[in-house]
């Protein structure tokens, strides 16, 4: 009962607010010690040197550089406007806008929080302007930041290549169904809502000093270098011409052309991008080398065989593990960050997925589908507060939490649908 009673004083502890790493990493040591001694941790640096020598893992900074420089050379602003100027004079057309360009900037750059802060400053004073109801506005920019965590490439898609011992590239094929239907689920739902309020969304004036085709065509400008750069990366992947760390690599490549062609380049914006990415990455890397100890003395301690077997006698056998799975996930990114649920939950629930004959890149993308609504669920969810801290003084915090409601719902409508109907996605339940 020792790992039980270390797993449950974790989870404590991350929700009391200890910081992640350290949180892993002391209870390890504290446990570790009470039940065999310093001993344990004789190959605890051979853990970390394979940690550090990790080629998959590698992919996670490159990636992260490319979406910081993306960032810094205004390419969100562009996108917007020219999509906002596309599509404004629809109902909700500047809704459907911010949908589309989430869509982009998740598929070029992956950086939630820039996303939703970029589109925060930029798209939502707009709507506000134009009369569009608070909530619609602020769901909407939350839920299409958001989709960086699905759409490849997706960061989170690295970590559970890595966790669950798949292809990152496969995991990147099987995404794309997901989050093309989620995407058009969402704009569905705009279109649905302004049908019957059209209140809600009002159509945007239109400028009549430029001329439609220039509107196209301006958008067309806006949106092929990034769409490029999309093809360029996720193509040489799918088509196994590059592995996913060397697409990363020709991704942030791609990134710097891009801030030539935009004119936004300069050695200081890379100094700053680069002290960015090895700030994130450090806390991405702390916390799996402290995931890393804290999982090694649970499996020492027997707690993964304990819930193993459990688990393994659930009624429903293979779908009442599912269920009890992604309710488990779900419940967890209410309080904790999408990282520590992939390297401490995820592990404990592979072998009992596997030992069933669960397909696990299915498996997989239905627990990215999940950690996508972590961000979105209310208290803790990460981009109602990226937005809060750039939101005009008018829009309350529970116009934000009302807003992603019918979002959260729209995401565990994907994901049932992806439970139910894997053939629809291209995948299958089991092997």
């Amino acid at each position: 009962m020792i790992g039980i009673i270390m797993f449950a004083t974790a989870l404590l502890m991350l929700m009391a607010g200890f910081p992640v790493a350290f949180t892993f990493g002391g209870l390890a040591l504290f446990f570790g010690v009470f039940a065999e001694g310093m001993d344990l941790f004789a190959f605890m640096p051979y853990r970390i040197m394979s940690v550090m020598q990790n080629t998959v893992l590698m992919a996670v900074p490159l990636f992260i550089f490319m979406g910081v420089i993306l960032q810094r050379t205004r390419l969100a602003e562009q996108l917007l406007t020219s999509m906002g100027r596309l599509f404004g004079g629809l109902p909700g057309g500047l809704a459907i806008s911010t949908i589309l360009v989430g869509a982009l900037l998740a598929a070029s750059t992956g950086v939630v929080g820039a996303s939703v802060v970029a589109m925060g400053l930029i798209s939502l004073p707009v709507m506000l302007a134009h009369k569009y109801d608070r909530r619609l506005a602020t769901g909407t920019i939350c839920a299409a930041g958001t989709l960086g965590q699905i759409v490849p490439p997706s960061i989170i898609l690295i970590i559970l290549g890595d966790v669950l011992g798949l292809p990152v590239g496969d995991l990147f094929k099987a995404a794309v169904g997901p989050g093309v239907v989620l995407i058009g689920v969402y704009i569905a739902y705009i279109l649905i809502m302004t049908r019957f309020k059209p209140e809600t969304a009002p159509a945007m004036l239109q400028d009549t000093g430029v001329s439609r085709k220039r509107e196209v065509l301006n958008a067309l400008l806006a949106i092929i270098p990034p769409l490029a750069l999309i093809v360029v990366v996720l193509g040489s992947i799918f088509t196994g011409i590059a592995t996913p760390t060397e697409s990363s690599a020709l991704g942030g490549v791609g990134a710097i052309v891009l801030a030539i062609i935009y004119r936004q380049f300069s050695f200081q914006m890379i100094w700053e991008s680069s002290k960015d990415t090895v700030r994130v990455t450090a806390m991405v890397f702390a916390i799996l080398i402290g995931a890393t100890a804290f999982s090694m003395v649970f499996s020492y301690t027997g707690g993964d065989y304990l819930l193993e077997d459990w688990m393994l006698q659930l009624p429903g056998e293979k779908w009442g593990f599912i269920i009890l799975a992604m309710a488990v996930i779900m419940v967890l990114g209410l309080f904790i960050d999408f990282v520590e649920i992939s390297f401490i939950i995820v592990p404990i629930l592979a072998p009992v997925a596997e030992a069933m004959g669960i397909n696990m890149i299915w498996f997989a993308i239905l627990i990215a589908m999940n950690l996508q609504t972590s961000f979105l669920t209310p208290p803790f969810g990460f981009a109602l507060f990226y937005l809060k801290g750039v939101a005009p003084p008018q829009v309350q915090t529970t116009d934000i939490y009302k807003g992603v409601l019918p979002f959260i719902l729209l995401q565990v409508l994907v994901l049932a649908m992806i439970v139910i109907f894997p053939e629809l996605f291209g995948m299958s339940s089991s092997y």
